[in-house]
């Protein structure tokens, strides 16, 4: 009896350990890198492909961009007369930077009640959700990281009046998000079978 109370003990703190992870990913330019060492966050963007529809290098790449994979990442603050301290410039939050509206109707959409914007999974399958929107939307495909991007962070409505065109560095932006996706897309390729065949990681941390 006590090996099995230590057995349990040993795995309930692995489980927490897994769960609670928040620190960003030590080589977050290397997508199979970043897999690796969170074996979990590559089955939750295999499910938001599944559920979506979206190559999993998209997504990625624009979290990359939003929050450098922090899970508290924050926006800059807002100050007023210029130094004084007055919030932050918008409600964005978390892995994937969402704002509170956009997550609120992620949330009404998908029934998804319990999602925090500081979970990956929750996150990654809030990014899918919107690209697949993109897709209706805007006529954007899912594999395009530029559009996507684009339209991530002006909104559907800015995209269509094309207010990015007034925004030199958000197009530059668009461009490294872009180049980025496609450079984990072939990191991905070179190391997908690898991460699939890991099943035993999903059964005890899945």
């Amino acid at each position: 009896m006590p090996y099995l109370k230590t057995l349990v003990v040993a795995i309930t703190c692995l489980l927490m350990l897994s769960s609670c992870a928040s620190a960003p990913p030590k080589n977050p330019e290397n997508i199979c890198e970043i897999f690796r060492e969170n074996r979990d966050w590559y089955f939750d963007a295999k499910d938001a492909k599944d559920r979506w529809g979206v190559p999993i290098h998209v997504p990625m790449a624009m979290m990359y961009q939003e929050s450098m994979f922090r899970s508290d990442a924050l926006p800059p603050r807002d100050y007023l007369l210029g130094f004084i301290p007055w919030g932050r410039v918008s409600s964005a939050y978390g892995f994937s930077q969402a704002k509170t509206m956009t997550w609120d109707d992620y949330i009404r959409e998908t029934g998804n009640s319990g999602a925090d914007r500081d979970d990956f999974d929750d996150a990654i399958d809030f990014m899918g959700w919107f690209i697949f929107k993109t897709n209706k939307i805007n006529r954007v495909s899912k594999w395009d990281a530029y559009n996507q991007y684009l339209n991530y962070h002006e909104g559907w409505g800015g995209f269509r009046k094309k207010t990015y065109k007034a925004k030199g560095w958000l197009v530059k932006v668009s461009r490294k998000v872009d180049n980025r996706a496609k450079r984990y897309s072939s990191q991905l390729k070179s190391c997908e079978d690898d991460l699939n065949s890991s099943w035993l990681w999903r059964l005890f941390f899945g």
